[in-house]
């Protein structure tokens, strides 16, 4: 284990600015950590997962999972990163086996979040792992095994895009965490294709269409129901990589395109091409598509949209490229209200050296509040953040008077992850290796725990715990209350840039190459005791 000194140096290295104190460091050039230099920046966008109907009159805005399965990012639409699992261990050991229900070989990078649905575990990963001899080089692929033993099912494979690291870069696989529906599987491949699956894979014996053309298709491959390849069909331009988790409501999936700036940073390729859009799920057609940031896009749109009744009315949420967030009205795509979250004064500029930030969290509806943060390419450093509490009852440019509070400057700094509300407190994280206890209501903060290690992820709340992973390989578990009280440290021996998840009485935390499965042996084991150490 690295030892707290260390990690602190991690941040210095070589960086011109090493004396400069916390509570952030502008890191530019070979002044980056050091494993934030050997890991590609939008890999952590996962970053960064209804009830709307496309055709017919929109539903009311279901409950958001309790427990049970977590079957899309967030485990519901509204995204909050919370379960009501219960008898969640907050300690395990992966070398002794303690609490560790299996494990299962991931690919050597993995940024996407596990989903749990219908007895099956669905994560995505790089083509490292070379579960099919006869598959080899580098892929995209997404990985599904039984939720109960680990056993690999299938594996569904995407081909590089030929255009290379501007558009698909290397040896980061498949970043979108699917959404799962029925028998139907839902995630963005890395070749900007928004991929309708069959949950059973070949191994039903049948191919599903009306896409029949699989270029793998033996039994233990991904049987594809519909494509929609966004770069053809749309015109899209995904900046290094196209991430976003999609959403559904109704007969809707609502995802993000990924449409960007080209490799020189300085053009817009595509303005026009879409940036947000609603497709029928079971055919794969466009209902509708919005362009909103075009030439204001910053660098490129690698979040995810969330879903929910707001006020009384259906809304879905996403994050632009230009640093505002839209909502718009679900069967129609009207525009309902945006915000910017950078001030005014801020300026966007190359490597992160400016103050305007982009949007790679994901929206968190709550209370008829929608709750976000900016950050950066990881690769960029760290810098001052802003995390917002938005009124979404509101219309128009609200982003004066949609806004509730404001937590930013030298409070808070540039941030990947998204907020995890419960019981009227507010968990969130930056890449600086802060985790914060908020108010809810106010955003005052109750506390601020440092994990001396960049963080990729989100915090995730469960059975009155919060849970943290960072780049370290560690998963930090805190009293999810007022009062600053550490539980434990967990390691991993690899980085964490994904977000623990719970789901059936089992938490799923997956580092670059592994999936965990941790549950109690015993029941007591997952009790909390009194612990030892507060804070750090």
């Amino acid at each position: 284990m690295t030892n707290i000194g260390d990690r602190l140096r991690r941040y210095h290295d070589t960086d011109p600015c090493e004396s400069a104190p916390r509570p952030w460091i502008a890191i530019h050039g070979s002044g980056k950590p050091a494993a934030i230099r050997s890991a590609t920046w939008f890999s952590a966008i996962i970053a960064v997962g209804t009830a709307l109907m496309a055709t017919t009159v929109l539903a009311q805005s279901p409950a958001r999972a309790q427990s049970g399965d977590s079957p899309m990012w967030g485990g519901s639409p509204d995204r909050n990163m919370v379960s009501d699992e219960t008898n969640i261990p907050y300690t395990w050991d992966a070398k002794t086996g303690q609490n560790i229900k299996w494990t299962a070989p991931l690919g050597s990078q993995t940024y996407g979040n596990p989903v749990i649905a219908n007895g099956r575990v669905f994560v995505g990963s790089n083509n490292n792992g070379h579960f099919r001899p006869n598959i080899t080089g580098d892929k995209g692929i997404i990985l599904c095994f039984a939720e109960d033993t680990g056993k690999l099912l299938w594996q569904a494979t995407h081909d590089k895009l030929p255009t290379g690291r501007v558009n698909d870069w290397p040896e980061q696989g498949i970043c979108s965490s699917p959404s799962v529906e029925g028998n139907r599987l839902y995630y963005v491949s890395n070749r900007c294709e928004l991929i309708c699956a069959d949950v059973e894979g070949f191994l039903d014996g049948e191919n599903d269409g009306p896409f029949t053309d699989e270029k793998y298709h033996d039994q233990m491959d991904g049987d594809f129901v519909w494509v929609l390849d966004m770069i053809e069909e749309l015109g899209s331009f995904p900046h290094n990589l196209a991430t976003s988790s999609p959403v559904i409501g109704g007969d809707l999936v609502f995802v993000l395109t990924s449409n960007g700036v080209d490799e020189g940073h300085l053009n817009m390729p595509v303005p026009g091409a879409p940036a947000f859009i609603a497709v029928n799920k079971r055919t794969g057609k466009v209902v509708w598509e919005r362009a909103d940031p075009g030439v204001n896009t910053l660098h490129g749109q690698w979040s995810s949209p969330a879903y929910g009744l707001i006020g009384g009315v259906s809304q879905v949420v996403f994050p632009g490229g230009d640093g505002w967030c839209y909502s718009f009205e679900p069967k129609t795509g009207k525009l309902l209200w945006k915000f910017d979250l950078n001030p005014k004064d801020t300026v966007w500029s190359l490597g992160g050296r400016g103050t305007r930030n982009n949007i790679i969290a994901t929206p968190v509806i709550y209370d008829d509040k929608v709750f976000l943060c900016v950050g950066q390419d990881p690769e960029h450093g760290e810098g001052p953040g802003h995390l917002y509490a938005i009124d979404a009852t509101k219309r128009g440019d609200i982003t004066e008077t949609g806004r509730i509070w404001h937590l930013g400057g030298d409070d808070f700094h540039r941030s990947m992850s998204t907020v995890a509300i419960h019981d009227g407190l507010l968990f969130t994280a930056d890449l600086s290796g802060f985790l914060y206890c908020l108010d809810v209501k106010t955003g005052k903060p109750h506390w601020k725990y440092d994990t001396y290690a960049a963080i990729w992820g989100s915090p995730y709340v469960v059975d009155g715990k919060v849970y943290l992973g960072d780049e370290e390989g560690q998963v930090t578990v805190l009293r999810a209350s007022k009062t600053l009280t550490k539980l434990a440290v967990n390691e991993l021996d690899d980085s964490v840039y994904t977000t623990p998840v719970a789901a059936n009485g089992v938490l799923y935390v997956a580092n670059r190459r592994m999936l965990y499965a941790i549950a109690p042996k015993m029941a007591s084991e997952a009790v909390e005791k009194t612990p030892t150490e507060s804070g750090k």
